[in-house]
């Protein structure tokens, strides 16, 4: 199976590194010339600093060769962030001269329309009339640098056909990795989509000292609210019991690697939003969507008081002491 993955960040990059030890892999870089330094020097320096890139991972800038070196059997990886999505698959599907077996890598909604990732391919499939393509999601608790280096790990694809994520499966569930199947498109986009709000929660709440107790509340709360609004979209509230739901909650909401984690910190002791996005240096998908994420409990009547509360930090309406404040003056209620 040949496997072309279109963005050489840090994830893209991870998962190109570990596919290659099977399969014929192509990394597509935007940039020109950081494919040739790549190619050079065999280590994404941007991205992925001290993990070295293997002699048979091909590395591409020129984007129809990417693409056009598959065919209607093999696999392509859109590792952009969630904002890149929709150009990207649009450019693919501009290009495609048979039906595509597509997968991408992106947790997050689009910001203005609170689509999730497969909405946003349907859409974009129908505005180009394209041929019939098989699609999915591959999500999990996963940190781009331990994947890089050969760290264990367990993701989940999810797709309406049951085939892809056997298709799936054969490209990355090898050595270090695990891949689970799933036919829940909408739990697991939107398990990925929540759970970096819900760290950005978790970052603010250590950051002010809030202590342990704290954290625990707020992600068995936040996890609640995750189940409530899977469940109003339509999907199965017990996906979000699963590696993309509460494994990837326990990863992004703890774990030292976490931007979305490190963003709720540097909130909470007082920088600004803007210093810390150019701090960061990496995309940090929570801020992208938080917003969206509670446009989307509103219109289906999901209540998400944590994320609501989050996306008003970030829009500056309620400093992080205020937010607090906010959440733990609710009226009592029942848990379930």
């Amino acid at each position: 199976m040949n496997i072309s993955v279109l963005g050489a960040g840090a994830w893209g990059t991870a998962i190109a590194i570990s596919a290659a030890s099977h399969h014929p892999v192509c990394l597509w870089a935007r940039n020109p010339n950081a494919a040739e330094i790549m190619r050079r020097d065999h280590e994404n320096k941007q991205y992925l600093p001290a993990v070295t890139l293997p002699n048979s991972l091909a590395i591409e800038s020129d984007f129809e060769r990417a693409v056009g070196r598959l065919g209607s059997d093999d696999l392509l990886v859109i590792a952009t962030p969630m904002a890149g999505l929709a150009s990207t698959v649009a450019d693919v599907f501009k290009l495609a001269q048979h039906p595509f077996n597509v997968l991408w890598l992106c947790k997050g909604l689009e910001p203005e329309t609170s689509l999730l990732p497969h909405q946003v391919v349907q859409r974009e499939q129908e505005r180009y009339a394209t041929h019939a393509h098989a699609v999915g999601v591959l999500s999990g608790p996963s940190f781009a640098r331990e994947v890089g280096e050969g760290l264990p790990c367990a993701l989940t694809v999810a797709s309406a056909t049951f085939e892809f994520g056997q298709q799936v499966q054969t490209a990355f569930h090898h050595g270090n990795i695990r891949v689970y199947a799933s036919d829940d498109l909408i739990g697991v986009e939107l398990g990925g989509a929540v759970k970096n709000v819900l760290a950005i929660a978790a970052g603010i709440s250590d950051g002010l000292g809030l202590g342990m107790n704290a954290r625990a509340a707020l992600l068995t709360r936040g996890l609640a609210e995750m189940m409530r609004l899977v469940k109003a979209v339509g999907g199965k509230s017990e996906t979000c019991m699963g590696l993309t739901g509460l494994g990837d909650l326990i990863l992004t909401a703890t774990g030292d690697l976490s931007r979305n984690r490190r963003v709720g910190l540097s909130l909470a002791a007082g920088e600004s939003l803007d210093r810390v996005l150019a701090a960061l240096g990496h995309v940090a998908e929570g801020v992208l969507c938080a917003q969206a994420v509670s446009d989307l409990a509103k219109k289906h009547h999901a209540e998400m008081p944590i994320c609501t509360t989050v996306s008003q930090v970030l829009n500056g309406q309620l400093s992080p002491e205020a937010a607090v404040r906010a959440l733990m003056g609710r009226e009592p209620k029942s848990e379930n």
